[in-house]
């Protein structure tokens, strides 16, 4: 008898800045999933947060297309999915029948591939804990706090993990005062700085500040994206990136520098322009590489992160000093992603990664399941 496959659901789109980026990235993931190991079940959500049953990204890439897209052009009843509300189920089920599902309607994992809010903010896991479905990557406070890098600036600093300087404020804040703040900006961090949406990813939102003017552009554009903005101290800087992999005891992978093809690593560097060069393994001291790996690890289990996590490190070109700059806790996973590239190059080929994070997230799910919920 042949073994039964495990059914994956594979979770993309979203309500986000980065549903494009979430497109590519489930795509990949689906293009390496051992198909004698895994049946693949898309679950498409669109910007609006309908969840479509069977959206292939390969098709809405292929046409310049969102999620939404399908919806519109399908001009029917939208299928849409939902738990079953019983966590002893654990069951995902169409609403008009369980096409495409199987006879039961049941997921085995889900594989969450959504990168920013409403998918890698806490929000979507706290849904899975509640349905008492197995996901892959770190729970609801990992989560949440991986996503707000005001809170996790703050745990960063609790851990003795060193910082740039930073300041935060509230849209209401900006909105009610800004020549005052623009004054306290440039008091305390000068020029330049860069600003950004403290709860996204992806460079979106992101601009780098030289002058009072620029500054004031950039602290707008933030405020679309989030209630909360901020700013960090510009530094004379490298750029790093390690991936941690694992659960209560994480493993890091090597080093690797990013050298932007733009001022910094924005959005159009990230995935569009294909000219930023990627150094694996980077070309540091061998003792400087040890000392960012071990400030992963200890960043992973600081935030209480499981699965999977990016953390994002800058040297100081003046000082050598080495910089926490933020954790992702669920990174791009594109073809040329850094997260796979650096487990590549640490010796676990895409597929085998994949691997890795469905027993991890099954792992963690036994381990749940020891949890007593009653007296």
């Amino acid at each position: 008898m042949s073994k039964k496959k495990i059914r994956v659901g594979i979770v993309f789109g979203g309500r986000s800045g980065e549903h494009e980026v979430s497109l590519a990235s489930a795509q990949a993931v689906m293009n390496n999933l051992d198909p004698e190991k895994y049946e693949v079940v898309p679950l498409g959500i669109t910007k609006s947060g309908q969840w479509l049953l069977g959206t292939e990204p390969a098709k809405l890439i292929a046409s310049g297309q969102s999620v939404d897209s399908q919806a519109e052009d399908a001009n029917q009843t939208v299928t849409s999915v939902t738990f079953t509300g019983d966590p002893t189920v654990g069951h995902l089920i169409p609403i008009e029948g369980q096409q495409g599902l199987g006879d039961d309607g049941k997921i085995d994992v889900i594989f969450p591939v959504l990168h920013g809010t409403y998918g890698e903010d806490g929000t979507l896991q706290g849904l899975l804990e509640m349905a008492n479905v197995p996901y892959v990557g770190c729970g609801v406070l990992g989560a949440a706090v991986g996503m707000d890098k005001e809170k996790m600036k703050m745990i960063f600093e609790s851990a003795h993990l060193p910082n740039v300087k930073y300041l935060v404020f509230r849209r209401n804040q900006w909105e009610r005062s800004p020549e005052d703040i623009l004054d306290q900006i440039e008091e305390q961090l000068g020029y330049p700085n860069f600003v950004k949406p403290v709860n996204l990813g992806s460079s979106v939102g992101i601009n780098k500040a030289h002058d009072r003017e620029e500054l004031a552009h950039a602290m707008r554009v933030a405020a679309e994206y989030d209630r909360k903005i901020i700013i960090e101290q510009n530094i004379n800087c490298r750029e790093f990136e390690c991936a941690v992999l694992g659960n209560d005891e994480p493993l890091a992978s090597v080093i690797g520098e990013v050298i932007a093809s733009n001022e910094f690593y924005d959005y159009n560097a990230k995935y569009i322009d294909n000219k930023s060069q990627v150094i694996i393994p980077a070309d540091i001291p061998q003792q400087t590489s040890e000392e960012m790996r071990r400030y992963a690890v200890e960043a992973f289990l600081a935030l209480d992160l499981s699965g999977l996590s990016r953390v994002d490190f800058f040297i100081d070109k003046d000082s050598g000093k080495v910089y926490i700059n933020e954790v992702n806790t669920l990174p791009g996973f594109t073809e040329i992603s850094m997260y796979p590239k650096l487990w590549a190059a640490s010796g676990v080929p895409y597929t085998e990664l994949l691997d890795r994070l469905i027993e991890l997230a099954l792992e963690r799910y036994q381990d749940r399941q020891r949890n007593r919920t009653s007296l």
